[in-house]
């Protein structure tokens, strides 16, 4: 089963071009149905919740399997509509401020209007601010983030003239660029997870196979907030396998080139069984397979077991850097990722 590369960085390049943040994901969940349903037997649904899931009969019903990543994204929501016009935001999932400062950004009013903008802190004009004032002598939790709409406003009145309301939805730029194989871009996490998987589909196909089991393909809109995995997969299922990305830093055992098995996370360990199939797949088939530790991380396979799921659970990913960030992870890694997923759905054990 060979990975269609040029599909797999088309079907990403889509992904991250198509805002999705946690709360405002039905944009990027009709992508994956339509991406699915372009893909032969299998069955696509949407849940009350807003998830996608599709179905895809195997040679068995005896032990279903799950595989899992998500669409929804961080993101910010319009907090406060300062005396000056400019707008303070919320966090929607978790990150550190400084990764954002200076990016671009798109305002979405509830009417469906839009508004380019930057987030910025404030009184940012060098010549104007020195002294106690520079920046760089003010510790981050003071420094006063809001964002700076591009258009005539002075004033929260002039602000709220153009649409603009508390609780309107703020996509930040996710700056895509593949360059000498390497991926760069925000929101890999987890979009990179979902191409993988699609291009695993897709290679399945193309050779000709069928999943041992009868496996479910679920699209999570929830996961930066915790509970995405929580519903979703039929009460049958046996095993679920989750796709996310790997964190790299200082201690960490993967890297940019391979794809990672999570044995723990901060939730805990995983189940040893699955893992011990998933290294035994990558050893048969020469796949660069890494596995970690990830400190302070959770997943939807973990979000299932926390719902009371009863099944076993592994999470695989490619090693991706400044999680949370400005990210960024290769091509080997996707592609590792993208054939272990296909190789562990047609494995008769």
């Amino acid at each position: 089963m060979k990975i269609d590369t040029q599909y797999l960085t088309d079907v990403l390049t889509q992904l991250i071009h198509t805002p999705s943040p946690v709360g405002d994901t039905a944009r990027g969940v009709e992508l994956c149905a339509r991406i699915l349903c372009d893909l032969n037997d299998i069955k696509v649904e949407h849940t009350r919740k807003g998830m996608l899931v599709g179905t895809w009969a195997g040679h068995s019903d005896a032990a279903p399997r799950g595989v899992t990543a998500h669409v929804d994204t961080l993101g910010l929501l319009v907090k406060e509509i300062k005396s000056n016009g400019r707008l303070r935001v919320a966090q929607v999932g978790s990150f550190d401020w400084l990764v954002v400062e200076n990016e671009g950004v798109t305002i979405q009013t509830q009417s469906g209007a839009s508004y380019r903008g930057s987030i910025l802190f404030s009184n940012g004009s060098y010549h104007v601010h020195q002294g106690n004032d520079r920046l760089d002598s003010k510790p981050l939790e003071t420094r006063n983030e809001e964002i700076r709409i591009d258009a005539r406003t002075s004033s929260a009145e002039e602000t709220r003239a153009l649409g603009i309301e508390v609780g309107d939805v703020v996509h930040v730029d996710t700056r895509l660029e593949i360059n000498n194989g390497f991926v760069r871009s925000r929101y890999l996490d987890d979009k990179a997870c979902l191409a993988c998987i699609f291009a695993a589909l897709k290679a399945m196909q193309d050779a000709g196979q069928t999943p041992a089991q009868r496996t479910t393909i679920m699209v999570a809109n929830y996961e930066e907030v915790c509970h995405g995995g929580a519903a979703g997969f039929p009460d049958d299922i046996a095993e679920v396998l989750a796709a996310d990305v790997a964190p790299l830093g200082v201690g960490q055992n993967s890297n940019e080139y391979s794809c990672s098995l999570c044995v723990q996370d901060s939730d805990g360990p995983y189940d040893p069984s699955m893992g011990r199939k998933l290294r035994r797949l990558a050893a048969q088939h020469h796949l660069p397979l890494k596995p970690d530790i990830y400190p302070q991380f959770s997943s939807d396979a973990k979000a299932f077991w926390l719902a009371g799921g009863d099944a076993k659970v592994a999470l695989i990913g490619p090693g991706t850097d400044a999680t949370h960030g400005y990210e960024r992870t290769h091509l080997d890694a996707l592609i590792a990722t993208a054939q272990l997923i296909a190789l562990y759905l047609v494995d008769e054990e």
